[in-house]
Protein backbone atom coordinates (compact mmCIF):
# COMPACT_ATOMS: atom_id res chain seq x y z
CA UNK A 1 0.00 0.00 0.00
CA UNK A 2 1.16 3.54 -0.67
CA UNK A 3 2.47 5.74 2.07
CA UNK A 4 0.62 7.24 4.98
CA UNK A 5 -0.82 6.35 8.33
CA UNK A 6 -4.31 4.93 8.18
CA UNK A 7 -4.61 1.22 7.69
CA UNK A 8 -2.96 -1.85 6.32
CA UNK A 9 -3.42 -3.01 2.75
CA UNK A 10 -6.51 -4.93 1.68
CA UNK A 11 -6.43 -8.51 2.87
CA UNK A 12 -7.24 -10.12 -0.44
CA UNK A 13 -10.91 -10.87 0.28
CA UNK A 14 -14.27 -9.92 -1.24
CA UNK A 15 -14.62 -6.72 -3.25
CA UNK A 16 -18.05 -5.34 -2.29
CA UNK A 17 -20.18 -3.41 -4.76
CA UNK A 18 -19.70 0.32 -4.22
CA UNK A 19 -19.81 3.57 -6.17
CA UNK A 20 -17.76 6.66 -5.35
CA UNK A 21 -20.63 8.78 -4.02
CA UNK A 22 -20.71 12.51 -3.08
CA UNK A 23 -20.45 11.65 0.63
CA UNK A 24 -17.16 9.84 -0.04
CA UNK A 25 -15.90 12.94 -1.88
CA UNK A 26 -16.79 15.06 1.18
CA UNK A 27 -14.78 12.56 3.25
CA UNK A 28 -11.76 13.23 1.02
CA UNK A 29 -12.10 16.96 1.68
CA UNK A 30 -12.29 16.23 5.41
CA UNK A 31 -9.09 14.19 5.22
CA UNK A 32 -7.46 17.18 3.58
CA UNK A 33 -8.58 19.60 6.30
CA UNK A 34 -7.54 17.26 9.13
CA UNK A 35 -4.11 16.79 7.54
CA UNK A 36 -3.76 20.47 6.64
CA UNK A 37 -4.60 21.48 10.20
CA UNK A 38 -1.98 19.17 11.69
CA UNK A 39 0.65 20.19 9.12
CA UNK A 40 -0.11 23.88 9.55
CA UNK A 41 0.30 23.65 13.34
CA UNK A 42 3.68 21.93 12.88
CA UNK A 43 4.90 24.44 10.30
CA UNK A 44 3.65 27.70 11.74
CA UNK A 45 5.41 27.53 15.12
CA UNK A 46 8.94 27.60 13.71
CA UNK A 47 8.14 30.62 11.55
CA UNK A 48 6.63 32.81 14.24
CA UNK A 49 9.41 31.98 16.72
CA UNK A 50 11.89 33.54 14.31
CA UNK A 51 9.85 36.78 13.96
CA UNK A 52 11.40 39.63 16.01
CA UNK A 53 8.02 41.16 16.97
CA UNK A 54 6.78 37.83 18.33
CA UNK A 55 9.98 37.27 20.32
CA UNK A 56 9.92 40.85 21.62
CA UNK A 57 6.39 40.42 23.02
CA UNK A 58 6.56 36.91 24.49
CA UNK A 59 10.23 36.02 24.81
CA UNK A 60 12.14 39.28 25.47
CA UNK A 61 15.16 37.39 26.83
CA UNK A 62 15.52 35.50 23.54
CA UNK A 63 14.92 38.74 21.60
CA UNK A 64 17.78 40.47 23.43
CA UNK A 65 20.05 37.49 22.78
CA UNK A 66 19.37 37.67 19.03
CA UNK A 67 20.27 41.38 18.96
CA UNK A 68 23.47 41.26 20.99
CA UNK A 69 26.14 38.95 19.57
CA UNK A 70 28.22 39.38 22.73
CA UNK A 71 25.58 37.86 25.02
CA UNK A 72 25.79 34.35 23.69
CA UNK A 73 26.91 32.23 20.80
CA UNK A 74 25.05 31.71 17.53
CA UNK A 75 23.95 28.28 18.65
CA UNK A 76 22.54 29.41 21.99
CA UNK A 77 20.59 32.56 21.19
CA UNK A 78 17.29 30.65 20.91
CA UNK A 79 17.92 28.34 23.87
CA UNK A 80 14.92 29.04 26.07
CA UNK A 81 12.64 26.52 27.81
CA UNK A 82 9.60 28.79 27.40
CA UNK A 83 10.20 29.07 23.66
CA UNK A 84 10.50 25.29 23.41
CA UNK A 85 7.37 24.82 25.53
CA UNK A 86 5.45 26.96 23.01
CA UNK A 87 6.18 24.35 20.34
CA UNK A 88 6.16 21.14 22.37
CA UNK A 89 3.05 21.83 24.52
CA UNK A 90 0.93 20.94 21.47
CA UNK A 91 2.35 17.40 21.41
CA UNK A 92 2.02 16.82 25.14
CA UNK A 93 -1.65 17.89 24.94
CA UNK A 94 -2.10 15.65 21.89
CA UNK A 95 -0.63 12.69 23.76
CA UNK A 96 -2.94 13.22 26.76
CA UNK A 97 -6.09 13.82 24.70
CA UNK A 98 -5.54 10.67 22.63
CA UNK A 99 -6.71 8.58 25.62
CA UNK A 100 -9.98 10.56 25.86
CA UNK A 101 -10.40 10.54 22.08
CA UNK A 102 -10.15 6.75 22.04
CA UNK A 103 -13.16 6.62 24.37
CA UNK A 104 -15.27 9.19 22.48
CA UNK A 105 -14.50 7.56 19.12
CA UNK A 106 -15.86 4.29 20.43
CA UNK A 107 -18.81 5.56 22.51
CA UNK A 108 -19.95 8.74 20.72
CA UNK A 109 -18.89 7.85 17.21
CA UNK A 110 -16.36 9.16 14.70
CA UNK A 111 -18.37 12.20 13.55
CA UNK A 112 -18.86 13.69 17.04
CA UNK A 113 -15.18 13.14 17.86
CA UNK A 114 -14.21 15.08 14.71
CA UNK A 115 -16.59 17.84 15.74
CA UNK A 116 -14.91 18.01 19.17
CA UNK A 117 -11.53 18.23 17.40
CA UNK A 118 -12.76 21.10 15.20
CA UNK A 119 -14.04 23.02 18.24
CA UNK A 120 -10.69 22.55 20.03
CA UNK A 121 -8.86 23.79 16.92
CA UNK A 122 -11.04 26.91 16.69
CA UNK A 123 -10.66 27.75 20.41
CA UNK A 124 -6.88 27.24 20.18
CA UNK A 125 -6.62 29.44 17.10
CA UNK A 126 -8.57 32.27 18.78
CA UNK A 127 -6.38 32.09 21.91
CA UNK A 128 -3.17 32.15 19.87
CA UNK A 129 -4.16 34.92 17.46
CA UNK A 130 -5.43 37.14 20.32
CA UNK A 131 -2.66 36.24 22.82
CA UNK A 132 -1.60 39.03 25.18
CA UNK A 133 0.87 37.06 27.29
CA UNK A 134 2.76 33.77 27.33
CA UNK A 135 0.11 31.95 29.40
CA UNK A 136 -2.57 32.75 26.81
CA UNK A 137 -0.24 31.58 24.05
CA UNK A 138 0.50 28.25 25.77
CA UNK A 139 -3.23 27.67 26.53
CA UNK A 140 -3.92 28.18 22.82
CA UNK A 141 -1.26 25.62 21.89
CA UNK A 142 -2.68 23.13 24.41
CA UNK A 143 -6.15 23.55 22.88
CA UNK A 144 -4.67 22.93 19.42
CA UNK A 145 -2.90 19.87 20.84
CA UNK A 146 -6.23 18.50 22.10
CA UNK A 147 -7.60 19.06 18.61
CA UNK A 148 -4.66 17.10 17.16
CA UNK A 149 -5.30 14.22 19.59
CA UNK A 150 -9.01 13.98 18.74
CA UNK A 151 -8.60 14.57 14.98
CA UNK A 152 -5.78 12.08 14.53
CA UNK A 153 -7.85 9.47 16.33
CA UNK A 154 -11.14 10.01 14.47
CA UNK A 155 -10.42 11.31 10.95
CA UNK A 156 -8.30 8.38 9.71
CA UNK A 157 -10.69 5.86 11.27
CA UNK A 158 -13.68 7.64 9.68
CA UNK A 159 -12.03 7.60 6.26
CA UNK A 160 -10.88 3.99 6.36
CA UNK A 161 -14.43 2.91 7.22
CA UNK A 162 -16.38 5.09 4.82
CA UNK A 163 -14.20 4.58 1.73
CA UNK A 164 -14.78 1.75 -0.76
CA UNK A 165 -11.88 -0.71 -0.57
CA UNK A 166 -10.43 0.28 -3.94
CA UNK A 167 -9.79 3.92 -2.94
CA UNK A 168 -8.90 3.42 0.72
CA UNK A 169 -5.19 3.46 -0.13
CA UNK A 170 -5.61 6.72 -2.07
CA UNK A 171 -7.26 8.34 0.96
CA UNK A 172 -4.37 7.10 3.05
CA UNK A 173 -1.92 8.98 0.82
CA UNK A 174 -4.14 12.06 0.79
CA UNK A 175 -3.86 12.53 4.56
CA UNK A 176 -0.08 12.11 4.54
CA UNK A 177 0.23 14.45 1.56
CA UNK A 178 -1.93 17.10 3.17
CA UNK A 179 0.16 17.14 6.33
CA UNK A 180 3.11 18.10 4.14
CA UNK A 181 0.96 20.64 2.24
CA UNK A 182 -0.08 22.15 5.58
CA UNK A 183 3.59 22.62 6.51
CA UNK A 184 4.29 24.24 3.14
CA UNK A 185 1.23 26.51 3.47
CA UNK A 186 2.41 27.59 6.94
CA UNK A 187 5.89 28.37 5.57
CA UNK A 188 4.42 30.47 2.74
CA UNK A 189 2.15 32.33 5.18
CA UNK A 190 5.09 33.02 7.50
CA UNK A 191 7.15 34.28 4.57
CA UNK A 192 4.37 36.74 3.72
CA UNK A 193 3.47 37.86 7.25
CA UNK A 194 7.12 38.42 8.21
CA UNK A 195 7.09 41.39 5.81
CA UNK A 196 4.08 43.08 7.46
CA UNK A 197 4.93 46.38 9.12
CA UNK A 198 3.48 47.14 12.54
CA UNK A 199 4.38 43.94 14.36
CA UNK A 200 1.13 42.00 13.96
CA UNK A 201 2.19 39.56 11.23
CA UNK A 202 2.58 36.71 13.70
CA UNK A 203 -1.08 37.12 14.75
CA UNK A 204 -2.14 36.58 11.13
CA UNK A 205 0.12 33.50 10.87
CA UNK A 206 -1.45 31.93 13.96
CA UNK A 207 -4.96 33.11 13.08
CA UNK A 208 -5.05 31.60 9.58
CA UNK A 209 -5.14 28.16 11.22
CA UNK A 210 -8.83 29.01 11.62
CA UNK A 211 -9.43 28.19 7.93
CA UNK A 212 -8.70 24.43 8.09
CA UNK A 213 -10.20 24.36 11.63
CA UNK A 214 -13.47 25.86 10.34
CA UNK A 215 -13.57 23.46 7.38
CA UNK A 216 -13.07 20.43 9.64
CA UNK A 217 -15.85 21.60 11.98
CA UNK A 218 -18.23 22.32 9.09
CA UNK A 219 -17.39 19.00 7.44
CA UNK A 220 -18.12 17.01 10.59
CA UNK A 221 -21.55 18.68 10.83
CA UNK A 222 -22.40 17.76 7.23
CA UNK A 223 -21.39 14.09 7.08
CA UNK A 224 -23.05 11.04 8.63
CA UNK A 225 -21.35 8.65 11.02
CA UNK A 226 -19.78 5.48 9.60
CA UNK A 227 -21.83 2.26 9.37
CA UNK A 228 -19.12 0.53 11.43
CA UNK A 229 -19.54 3.01 14.27
CA UNK A 230 -23.33 2.82 14.23
CA UNK A 231 -23.30 -1.00 14.20
CA UNK A 232 -20.68 -1.06 16.96
CA UNK A 233 -23.06 1.00 19.11
CA UNK A 234 -26.01 -1.30 18.37
CA UNK A 235 -27.82 0.95 15.87
CA UNK A 236 -28.10 -1.73 13.17
CA UNK A 237 -30.98 -0.28 11.09
CA UNK A 238 -29.38 3.15 10.98
CA UNK A 239 -26.05 1.58 10.06
CA UNK A 240 -27.67 -0.32 7.19
CA UNK A 241 -29.35 2.85 5.86
CA UNK A 242 -26.07 4.79 5.97
CA UNK A 243 -24.22 1.95 4.23
CA UNK A 244 -26.79 2.00 1.42
CA UNK A 245 -26.40 5.76 1.13
CA UNK A 246 -22.58 5.88 1.01
CA UNK A 247 -22.21 2.88 -1.33
CA UNK A 248 -24.83 4.17 -3.81
CA UNK A 249 -26.32 0.70 -4.30
CA UNK A 250 -29.01 -1.55 -2.80
CA UNK A 251 -26.75 -4.59 -2.92
CA UNK A 252 -25.19 -4.05 0.50
CA UNK A 253 -26.31 -7.16 2.38
CA UNK A 254 -22.96 -9.06 2.10
CA UNK A 255 -20.97 -6.07 3.38
CA UNK A 256 -23.53 -5.34 6.11
CA UNK A 257 -23.36 -8.93 7.41
CA UNK A 258 -19.56 -8.83 7.49
CA UNK A 259 -19.65 -5.51 9.38
CA UNK A 260 -21.95 -7.06 11.97
CA UNK A 261 -19.67 -10.11 12.24
CA UNK A 262 -16.53 -7.96 12.50
CA UNK A 263 -18.16 -5.94 15.27
CA UNK A 264 -19.01 -9.15 17.14
CA UNK A 265 -15.44 -10.48 16.76
CA UNK A 266 -13.91 -7.22 17.96
CA UNK A 267 -16.15 -7.17 21.04
CA UNK A 268 -15.02 -10.70 21.99
CA UNK A 269 -11.47 -9.49 22.58
CA UNK A 270 -11.79 -8.34 26.18
CA UNK A 271 -8.18 -7.39 26.92
CA UNK A 272 -6.39 -6.23 23.74
CA UNK A 273 -3.59 -4.55 25.72
CA UNK A 274 -2.96 -7.74 27.69
CA UNK A 275 -2.94 -9.70 24.41
CA UNK A 276 -0.40 -7.23 23.06
CA UNK A 277 2.14 -8.27 25.73
CA UNK A 278 1.94 -11.97 24.88
CA UNK A 279 5.09 -13.53 23.48
CA UNK A 280 3.74 -14.02 19.94
CA UNK A 281 2.90 -10.30 19.65
CA UNK A 282 6.28 -9.03 20.83
CA UNK A 283 7.91 -8.73 17.38
CA UNK A 284 5.14 -6.41 16.14
CA UNK A 285 5.19 -4.40 19.38
CA UNK A 286 8.98 -4.01 19.40
CA UNK A 287 9.13 -3.04 15.72
CA UNK A 288 6.25 -0.54 16.01
CA UNK A 289 7.72 1.12 19.12
CA UNK A 290 11.21 1.21 17.58
CA UNK A 291 9.92 2.77 14.34
CA UNK A 292 8.21 5.60 16.25
CA UNK A 293 11.30 6.33 18.37
CA UNK A 294 13.61 6.14 15.36
CA UNK A 295 11.28 8.36 13.31
CA UNK A 296 11.79 11.19 15.81
CA UNK A 297 15.52 10.53 16.22
CA UNK A 298 16.14 11.06 12.52
CA UNK A 299 15.99 14.73 13.56
CA UNK A 300 13.23 15.54 11.06
CA UNK A 301 10.85 17.26 13.47
CA UNK A 302 13.70 19.32 14.86
CA UNK A 303 14.43 20.56 11.34
CA UNK A 304 10.77 21.07 10.30
CA UNK A 305 9.70 22.80 13.55
CA UNK A 306 12.67 25.06 13.75
CA UNK A 307 13.74 25.44 10.09
CA UNK A 308 13.49 29.29 10.14
CA UNK A 309 15.18 29.51 13.55
CA UNK A 310 17.83 27.02 12.41
CA UNK A 311 18.60 28.97 9.24
CA UNK A 312 18.65 32.20 11.25
CA UNK A 313 21.14 30.60 13.61
CA UNK A 314 23.29 29.61 10.65
CA UNK A 315 23.63 33.27 9.75
CA UNK A 316 20.89 33.66 7.16
CA UNK A 317 18.83 36.85 7.48
CA UNK A 318 15.29 36.49 8.85
CA UNK A 319 13.80 36.87 5.37
CA UNK A 320 16.21 34.40 3.79
CA UNK A 321 15.63 31.86 6.56
CA UNK A 322 11.86 31.83 5.99
CA UNK A 323 12.48 31.55 2.26
CA UNK A 324 14.76 28.57 2.86
CA UNK A 325 12.12 26.84 4.97
CA UNK A 326 9.56 27.31 2.17
CA UNK A 327 11.96 25.43 -0.12
CA UNK A 328 12.31 22.56 2.38
CA UNK A 329 8.51 22.46 2.74
CA UNK A 330 8.07 22.12 -1.03
CA UNK A 331 10.68 19.35 -1.16
CA UNK A 332 8.77 17.56 1.60
CA UNK A 333 5.53 17.60 -0.43
CA UNK A 334 7.13 16.45 -3.68
CA UNK A 335 9.15 13.68 -2.04
CA UNK A 336 6.06 12.26 -0.32
CA UNK A 337 4.71 11.60 -3.82
CA UNK A 338 7.79 9.44 -4.52
CA UNK A 339 6.78 6.95 -1.81
CA UNK A 340 3.24 6.85 -3.21
CA UNK A 341 4.55 5.31 -6.43
CA UNK A 342 7.45 3.28 -5.11
CA UNK A 343 6.50 1.69 -1.78
CA UNK A 344 4.58 -1.24 -3.30
CA UNK A 345 7.06 -1.67 -6.14
CA UNK A 346 10.47 -1.64 -4.41
CA UNK A 347 9.28 -2.52 -0.91
CA UNK A 348 9.61 -0.98 2.55
CA UNK A 349 13.12 -2.17 3.42
CA UNK A 350 14.81 -0.81 0.30
CA UNK A 351 13.25 2.64 0.76
CA UNK A 352 14.30 2.77 4.42
CA UNK A 353 17.86 1.59 3.73
CA UNK A 354 18.40 3.95 0.77
CA UNK A 355 17.04 6.88 2.77
CA UNK A 356 19.28 5.91 5.70
CA UNK A 357 22.39 6.34 3.55
CA UNK A 358 21.09 9.64 2.10
CA UNK A 359 20.15 11.06 5.52
CA UNK A 360 23.40 9.96 7.16
CA UNK A 361 25.61 11.54 4.48
CA UNK A 362 23.64 14.81 4.32
CA UNK A 363 23.79 15.29 8.11
CA UNK A 364 27.52 14.56 8.24
CA UNK A 365 28.15 17.09 5.44
CA UNK A 366 26.08 19.75 7.27
CA UNK A 367 28.02 19.09 10.50
CA UNK A 368 31.39 19.40 8.70
CA UNK A 369 30.42 22.68 6.97
CA UNK A 370 29.13 24.22 10.20
CA UNK A 371 32.05 22.90 12.23
CA UNK A 372 34.62 24.48 9.91
CA UNK A 373 32.83 27.58 8.67
CA UNK A 374 30.36 28.72 11.36
CA UNK A 375 32.01 29.71 14.62
CA UNK A 376 30.11 30.66 17.75
CA UNK A 377 30.19 34.37 16.99
CA UNK A 378 30.31 34.41 13.20
CA UNK A 379 27.68 36.74 11.80
CA UNK A 380 27.50 35.17 8.40
CA UNK A 381 27.94 31.90 6.56
CA UNK A 382 29.47 32.47 3.12
CA UNK A 383 26.83 32.38 0.40
CA UNK A 384 28.17 29.25 -1.29
CA UNK A 385 28.25 27.32 1.97
CA UNK A 386 24.82 28.65 2.98
CA UNK A 387 23.35 27.36 -0.29
CA UNK A 388 25.09 24.00 0.25
CA UNK A 389 23.55 23.73 3.76
CA UNK A 390 20.07 24.35 2.30
CA UNK A 391 20.71 21.72 -0.41
CA UNK A 392 21.84 19.21 2.21
CA UNK A 393 18.79 19.95 4.41
CA UNK A 394 16.58 19.38 1.33
CA UNK A 395 18.43 16.12 0.58
CA UNK A 396 17.75 15.01 4.15
CA UNK A 397 14.07 16.08 4.08
CA UNK A 398 13.43 14.36 0.74
CA UNK A 399 14.90 11.07 2.00
CA UNK A 400 12.77 11.22 5.13
CA UNK A 401 9.60 12.10 3.19
CA UNK A 402 9.73 8.96 1.08
CA UNK A 403 10.84 6.63 3.86
CA UNK A 404 10.61 7.14 7.62
CA UNK A 405 7.77 9.69 7.31
CA UNK A 406 5.05 7.52 5.76
CA UNK A 407 6.55 4.09 6.50
CA UNK A 408 6.87 4.80 10.22
CA UNK A 409 3.08 4.74 10.25
CA UNK A 410 2.38 2.25 7.48
CA UNK A 411 4.43 -0.68 8.81
CA UNK A 412 2.84 -0.79 12.32
CA UNK A 413 -0.63 -0.53 10.77
CA UNK A 414 -0.09 -3.61 8.60
CA UNK A 415 1.74 -5.91 11.03
CA UNK A 416 -0.59 -6.24 14.05
CA UNK A 417 -3.16 -9.08 13.94
CA UNK A 418 -6.83 -8.10 14.31
CA UNK A 419 -7.13 -8.95 18.01
CA UNK A 420 -4.40 -6.45 18.97
CA UNK A 421 -4.58 -3.88 16.16
CA UNK A 422 -6.52 -1.26 18.11
CA UNK A 423 -4.29 -1.53 21.18
CA UNK A 424 -1.17 -1.75 19.03
CA UNK A 425 -2.01 1.38 17.09
CA UNK A 426 -2.83 3.28 20.31
CA UNK A 427 0.60 2.40 21.70
CA UNK A 428 2.19 3.44 18.39
CA UNK A 429 0.48 6.86 18.44
CA UNK A 430 1.36 7.49 22.10
CA UNK A 431 5.05 6.60 21.66
CA UNK A 432 5.24 8.85 18.60
CA UNK A 433 3.70 11.86 20.34
CA UNK A 434 5.80 11.30 23.46
CA UNK A 435 9.08 11.33 21.54
CA UNK A 436 7.90 14.22 19.35
CA UNK A 437 7.39 16.16 22.60
CA UNK A 438 10.81 15.15 23.94
CA UNK A 439 12.64 16.26 20.79
CA UNK A 440 10.64 19.48 20.43
CA UNK A 441 11.32 20.42 24.06
CA UNK A 442 15.01 19.56 23.95
CA UNK A 443 16.15 20.56 20.45
CA UNK A 444 17.12 24.21 20.99
CA UNK A 445 18.99 23.35 24.20
CA UNK A 446 20.74 20.51 22.38
CA UNK A 447 21.65 22.92 19.57
CA UNK A 448 23.20 25.23 22.17
CA UNK A 449 25.27 22.54 23.87
CA UNK A 450 26.12 20.27 20.94
CA UNK A 451 26.47 23.12 18.41
CA UNK A 452 27.19 21.57 14.96
CA UNK A 453 27.46 18.21 16.75
CA UNK A 454 23.64 18.08 16.85
CA UNK A 455 23.75 16.84 13.26
CA UNK A 456 26.35 14.21 14.17
CA UNK A 457 24.09 13.14 17.06
CA UNK A 458 21.14 12.55 14.72
CA UNK A 459 23.33 10.95 12.02
CA UNK A 460 24.52 8.44 14.65
CA UNK A 461 20.89 7.52 15.28
CA UNK A 462 20.27 7.20 11.53
CA UNK A 463 23.12 4.66 11.40
CA UNK A 464 21.63 2.68 14.32
CA UNK A 465 18.13 2.63 12.79
CA UNK A 466 19.48 1.57 9.38
CA UNK A 467 21.22 -1.41 11.02
CA UNK A 468 17.94 -2.23 12.81
CA UNK A 469 16.12 -2.23 9.46
CA UNK A 470 18.85 -4.32 7.81
CA UNK A 471 18.80 -7.09 10.40
CA UNK A 472 15.42 -7.00 12.18
CA UNK A 473 12.75 -5.49 9.91
CA UNK A 474 11.10 -8.05 7.62
CA UNK A 475 9.64 -7.06 4.23
CA UNK A 476 5.83 -6.79 4.34
CA UNK A 477 5.23 -5.68 0.73
CA UNK A 478 2.15 -7.26 -0.93
CA UNK A 479 1.52 -9.72 1.91
CA UNK A 480 -2.12 -9.93 3.13
CA UNK A 481 -2.46 -9.13 6.82
CA UNK A 482 -4.00 -12.48 7.72
CA UNK A 483 -0.98 -14.26 6.22
CA UNK A 484 1.61 -12.07 7.96
CA UNK A 485 2.34 -14.56 10.77
CA UNK A 486 2.89 -17.54 8.44
CA UNK A 487 4.73 -15.74 5.63
CA UNK A 488 6.73 -13.13 7.57
CA UNK A 489 7.20 -13.73 11.30
CA UNK A 490 7.57 -17.52 11.24
CA UNK A 491 10.20 -17.28 8.49
CA UNK A 492 12.29 -14.42 9.90
CA UNK A 493 15.68 -15.53 11.24
CA UNK A 494 15.22 -13.76 14.59
CA UNK A 495 11.48 -13.25 15.17
CA UNK A 496 10.46 -16.86 14.40
CA UNK A 497 11.51 -17.88 17.93
CA UNK A 498 8.57 -15.81 19.31
CA UNK A 499 6.00 -17.60 17.13
CA UNK A 500 5.24 -20.54 19.41
CA UNK A 501 2.16 -22.33 18.13
CA UNK A 502 1.25 -23.71 21.55
CA UNK A 503 0.56 -20.21 22.94
CA UNK A 504 -2.74 -19.58 21.23
CA UNK A 505 -4.90 -18.22 24.04
CA UNK A 506 -6.98 -15.38 22.75
CA UNK A 507 -5.84 -15.86 19.17
CA UNK A 508 -8.37 -15.36 16.42
CA UNK A 509 -8.57 -17.55 13.36
CA UNK A 510 -7.45 -16.44 9.93
CA UNK A 511 -11.03 -16.43 8.78
CA UNK A 512 -11.99 -13.94 11.45
CA UNK A 513 -9.04 -11.76 10.62
CA UNK A 514 -10.08 -11.70 7.01
CA UNK A 515 -13.60 -10.68 7.93
CA UNK A 516 -12.40 -7.93 10.21
CA UNK A 517 -10.04 -6.52 7.63
CA UNK A 518 -11.72 -6.79 4.27
CA UNK A 519 -14.87 -4.95 5.12
CA UNK A 520 -13.05 -1.89 6.35
CA UNK A 521 -13.75 -2.40 10.03
CA UNK A 522 -10.35 -1.12 11.03
CA UNK A 523 -10.16 -0.11 14.70
CA UNK A 524 -6.40 0.37 14.49
CA UNK A 525 -6.51 3.25 12.08
CA UNK A 526 -5.82 5.98 14.60
CA UNK A 527 -3.23 8.01 12.77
Amino acid sequence: MPAGGFSGPPGGGTEFEAKITPIVIISCIMAATGGLMFGYDVGVSGGVTSMPDFLKKFFPVVYRKTLDPDIDSNYCKYDNQGLQLFTSSLYLAGLTSTFFASYTTRRLGRRLTMLIAGVFFIIGTVFNAAAQDLAMLIIGRIMLGCGVGFANQAVPLFLSEIAPTRIRGALNILFQLNVTLGILFANLVNYGTAKIEGGWGWRLSLGLAGIPAGLLTLGSLLVVDTPNSLIERGRLDEGKAVLRKIRGTDNIEPEFLELVEASRVAKEVKHPFRNLLKRRNRPQLIISAALQIFQQFTGINAIMFYAPVLFNTLGFGSDASLYSSVITGAVNVLSTLVSVYSVDKVGRRLLLLEAGVQMFLSQVVIAIILGIKLKDHTDDLQKGFAVLVVIMVCTFVSAFAWSWGPLGWLIPSETFPLETRSAGQSVTVCINLLFTFVIAQAFLSMLCHFKFGIFLFFSGWVLIMSLFVLFLLPETKNIPIEEMTERVWKKHWFWKRFMDDHEDGGAITNGDKKIGHDNGFDPSSQL
